[in-house]
């Protein structure tokens, strides 16, 4: 009966951390949803890939018995990350510092905290990473996202700039 306590725990957190933060996004704006979705999905896909290399290398364990990416890891690829983005991209882009310092914040909380919480709700844990070291593995895709925002920003302009 225990474990489906767990699983039913699961299931519910799944949701919450995929519809929560894409209700959120009602309120960002047709503006900043157009400039900043490219850059959102860019962030999903490349998260898609780390989620899959780090359950490869048994980086987390999920307490649920089976291995499942669809249940376990893909929930936190399209969840939070493309909502989060967006919104870290709305109110920091054109000041890298900013951006940089509110993404490790985000990314700390998450690594020391935020994933000690879930270990305790039995969702998972870390396991052949340290906080540390999942700390680095979150934080180094911020400068992937910002670098794609800047990407996109400078191709819009040379747009514009050639159709003058």
């Amino acid at each position: 009966m225990k474990l489906l306590k767990i699983s039913k725990r699961h299931l519910i957190f799944n949701l919450s951390i995929i519809i929560i933060p894409w209700l959120s996004l009602l309120f960002i704006g047709k503006r900043s949803m157009k400039n900043y979705s490219a850059a959102g999905f860019f962030i999903i896909l490349f998260e898609i890939f780390n989620h899959l290399y780090g359950h490869k290398r048994n980086w987390w364990k999920f307490y649920d018995r089976r291995k499942s990416f669809l249940r376990d890891e893909l929930p936190f690829s399209i969840g939070p990350y493309m909502p989060l983005s967006m919104w870290l991209l709305k109110y920091t882009f054109g000041n890298f510092k900013k951006f940089v310092l509110l993404n490790a914040i985000a990314d700390g909380l998450f690594a020391f905290f935020i994933i000690d919480v879930l270990k305790k709700f039995k969702i998972i844990r870390l396991n052949r990473l340290n906080p540390i070291q999942f700390f680095l593995y979150l934080h180094y895709k911020a400068y992937l996202l910002y670098g794609f925002q800047y990407l996109i920003e400078k191709s819009r302009k040379f747009r514009v700039e050639s159709m003058r």
